[in-house]
């Protein structure tokens, strides 16, 4: 079967392969895509695995914050454009899963069907916020418990995954998040996430609670100290995430761009590296586009 020009059993062999992955101890890195210029960049480079952030598309998509105002439909869809144009395995932000119970159920049949690789679910209250930001509540425990139990049912192939994320230690404490996730686990969850630990000495007390993958989320400026890869695999984490690593990186860019364009009126002397236009119209694929178009070419018509 294929789904819009890619098959199905292609997205299948890319569960795969993560799952595999992540059963070697060897820390995984996974940089965070927000939109389709940035996937198609990072599919390039060699990682094995890509990680949708929410926080990016919904700023790339929407230009709004990350604060529950996305909906399943804005979401579901890019994750259906990101895995299209990308080869590596997409692991895929779904929020709280939109709802509840039943809306968990649709997320996760519509993730999968778009071509994740792994579905990260987390339990805070709706409208949800940001994982680095204040203000986040949680829902209860075994409500949480019911939205993982029903994820692990829903899904069709064993190796799509379901990461369980607790972002109780801000409010609730350490404590709190260790139990949630504990709980997380004996529900089915594949990978747990404990949102937001605030030290090194927090990361390490997390990495031996659990014999599960455990995600680090690297995000410069946030709560959680950014370590390097021998720390974090040291510590016991399996995946590294770094949602907001290329957008930070992309925003002060083309700041620094526009602030020169509007000062000198031309681009002419530009200090900020830009990326070359005929690399960048092969990277958006206009060589296929040469190449049809060659093929299908009509001989000029006769005067």
């Amino acid at each position: 079967m294929m789904k819009n020009g890619v098959s199905l059993r292609s997205f299948q062999s890319r569960r795969t392969q993560l799952k595999k992955r992540l059963q070697n101890k060897k820390l995984l890195i996974a940089p965070g895509v927000f939109e389709m210029i940035s996937a198609k960049l990072a599919d390039r480079m060699g990682f094995e695995a890509l990680y949708m952030t929410g926080y990016g598309t919904v700023a790339s998509h929407l230009g709004m914050p990350d604060a529950g105002l996305a909906t399943y439909t804005d979401m579901v869809n890019r994750v259906s454009q990101f895995a299209q144009i990308t080869q590596t395995p997409m692991i895929c932000d779904g929020d709280t899963g939109y709802g509840g119970l039943l809306n968990v159920m649709h997320t996760v049949r519509g993730y999968e069907a778009a071509g994740a690789c792994a579905i990260q679910l987390e339990d805070q209250e709706f409208p949800k916020k940001c994982g680095h930001m204040l203000g986040r509540r949680v829902i209860p425990a075994q409500d949480m418990v019911d939205k993982i139990k029903v994820a692990v049912e829903t899904r069709e192939d064993p190796d799509f995954l379901i990461i369980a994320r607790t972002d109780a230690r801000t409010t609730l404490g350490l404590d709190e998040a260790l139990r949630r996730a504990e709980r997380y686990a004996r529900a089915g969850a594949d990978i747990l996430f404990v949102e937001s630990p605030e030290s090194v000495e927090e990361m390490q007390r997390i990495g031996r609670h659990f014999d599960l993958p455990l995600v680090a989320n690297m995000v410069e400026g946030g709560r959680t100290p950014v370590l390097s890869f021998d720390e974090l695999q040291s510590i016991g984490y399996r995946l590294a995430i770094f949602p907001a690593t290329a957008f930070l990186a992309a925003a002060s860019a083309i700041q620094s761009v526009y602030t020169s364009l509007r000062q000198h009126q031309s681009s002419k002397d530009l200090e900020t590296p830009i990326f070359p236009f005929q690399d960048f119209s092969q990277l958006m694929g206009f060589d296929w586009v040469r190449a049809f178009d060659e093929h299908h070419q009509k001989p000029d018509p006769q005067p």
